[in-house]
């Protein structure tokens, strides 16, 4: 399961300031855990999380789950302690807050080259204000580091001083100029949260738009939303079927010299067979995280 294409369909922020949370999260089913030292964590409560996070990333008893580590900005007293701690982990990544400039990303790849971070250690930026969504194919440029960026709904709403509805449309330019820079550069991209936990017809139809624009999954806030959030991004077993039909109906036009041919009255054409063999790639990949215990 490569870095790259492992599945992220629930990424999950978990307060670190938690114990009990951090317990109970070995057993939820979430791709990815993010241990929140940021906006869940009270000021008095920051390096008592700080030390939480990096026992829960070094313990090794979270099975094949992404554990990452969302830091408090750096222009907080906590930012760079953290930076420097998180560097020194076992941690699959740092979560970085509000990443609005391509210095922003210069000033944390500086302090973890300092701090003694491995050359690929990743870096997710958080893409979460006008300014970062307006760079935002500069920033994903710049930094050898970066793995992949979360869409910050919340926060990108308040900033923008615009309504935050269930079908997100006064955001959906910003939204898309994120994937868009995440794809040309090549990286992972993941969706914003749903704040509202009591609506789930209201999150599933959020899961339903961001797998449609192109997100690979979806940042949580709650255990509840873990299934919804997997069912919405995985390929579902039609999906599954109908790209093994596609495979051996390329393979046997192939084989009779044929460069296309069709599949219930659609052309089939190489593209086609590549994005039915990454689909069912991340369903054998789903099928390990299972086994694992963590679907």
């Amino acid at each position: 399961m490569t870095a790259i294409d492992r599945p992220r369909r629930s990424a999950l922020y978990m307060p670190a300031s938690n114990l009990r949370a951090l317990e109970k999260a070995k057993a939820l089913q979430a791709d990815m855990l993010i241990f929140d030292l940021e906006d869940a964590v009270a000021p008095d409560a920051k390096s008592a999380a700080r030390d939480a996070a990096v026992a829960a990333v070094n313990s090794g008893s979270y099975g094949q789950r992404e554990l990452m580590i969302r830091v408090n900005g750096l222009d907080t007293p906590w930012g760079t302690d953290d930076l420097k701690v998180v560097a020194q982990t076992k941690a699959h990544g740092v979560v970085v807050p509000k990443v609005s400039s391509v210095q922003d990303l210069a000033d944390v790849d500086a302090i973890l080259t300092r701090a003694g971070a491995a050359e690929d250690f990743p870096v997710w930026a958080m893409m979460e204000t006008p300014r970062g969504v307006l760079s935002a194919d500069a920033i994903m440029k710049s930094s050898t580091r970066l793995a992949g960026v979360c869409v910050g709904t919340a926060d990108l709403s308040k900033d923008l001083q615009c309504a935050h509805p269930v079908d997100r449309s006064p955001m959906l330019v910003a939204m898309q100029m994120v994937i868009l820079a995440a794809r040309a550069n090549g990286l992972i991209v993941l969706d914003g949260v749903h704040v509202e936990l009591n609506d789930d017809p209201g999150f599933e139809a959020a899961c339903r738009q961001g797998r449609d624009l192109g997100f690979d999954g979806k940042t949580l806030i709650h255990p509840k939303q873990i299934g919804g959030a997997n069912r919405a991004y995985a390929p579902s077993q039609d999906d599954i079927e109908y790209a093994r039909r596609l495979i051996a109906a390329h393979e046997a036009a192939d084989a009779q010299g044929a460069g296309v041919t069709t599949l219930d009255g659609r052309l089939v054409e190489v593209l086609h067979v590549v994005e039915a063999k990454l689909l069912l790639a991340k369903a054998d990949m789903i099928a390990a995280l299972s086994q694992d215990g963590a679907d």
